[in-house]
């Protein structure tokens, strides 16, 4: 007779719970290097969009954060009313501008911050066209800093944060791989590619025609390619 060659049942399960085992400790792995490089593409492609609206402020109207004043209404226009309202709403297309929170399948954004005071109140909510989300103060005003001097010498109003995919979770803001690093202008910061450190909220600060990082660890993902 012919002899037939093949695997036991044993032999099968064996290698199915090994490939289970590989796969138990790679794809969460590869799932969040996944959202690392998502979230870093999405912070660079939102804060050019929002620096290019200060660049286009100045051709167009010949105003800046610099020159601005709180908004009087989410619908300010930059013809009528220098505000940093006036100033999106005159230079971003397929945005909205509201002051009531989003939701997340029902659910009220809450984001989990850990630098504090951004923004430092009235939170205004701009929706841009991709989906991501910059919150800033609409009571923002006088947003300059002198020649040489560190953006994080901006007023306190002038402060928000971009949270690149809007009110979709984590909502959690990137931090450095040592904690204390993360604070504004303290430590040498690295933010590892894992869901512990890259996160989906980056805060920024407005000054005069540009929109910058204001923490270390906002300033390493900006910087970096990985």
């Amino acid at each position: 007779m012919k002899k037939r060659y093949g695997f036991t049942l044993a032999e099968v399960l064996i290698t199915l719970g090994i490939i289970g085992v590989v796969a138990a400790m790679t794809i969460p792995t590869l799932m969040s290097n996944t959202n690392s490089a998502k979230f870093r593409s999405q912070f660079k492609k939102s804060i050019s969009t929002l620096n290019q609206a200060g660049l286009m402020a100045q051709a167009q109207y010949d105003i800046d954060f610099a020159a601005i004043s709180a908004c009087t209404a989410v619908t300010d226009n930059p013809n009528t009313t220098i505000s940093i309202c006036g100033i999106f709403n005159g230079t971003l297309t397929g945005h909205t501008i509201s002051t009531t929170a989003p939701t997340n399948n029902g659910v009220a954004y809450a984001p989990t911050m850990q630098t504090a005071s951004i923004p430092s109140g009235n939170p205004t909510y701009l929706t841009m066209a991709d989906g991501s989300m910059l919150v800033f103060n609409r009571s923002a005003a006088a947003c300059t800093i002198a020649i040489g001097a560190d953006a994080t010498t901006a007023p306190a109003v002038c402060r928000g944060y971009i949270d690149v995919n809007g009110p979709t979770l984590p909502n959690r803001e990137v931090v450095c791989q040592t904690a204390a690093s993360t604070a504004i202008s303290a430590g040498t910061c690295n933010v590892p590619a894992d869901a512990n450190h890259m996160r989906d909220i980056y805060p920024v600060v407005f000054h005069d025609g540009t929109v910058e990082p204001l923490t270390n660890a906002a300033r390493y993902v900006l910087t970096t390619s990985k």
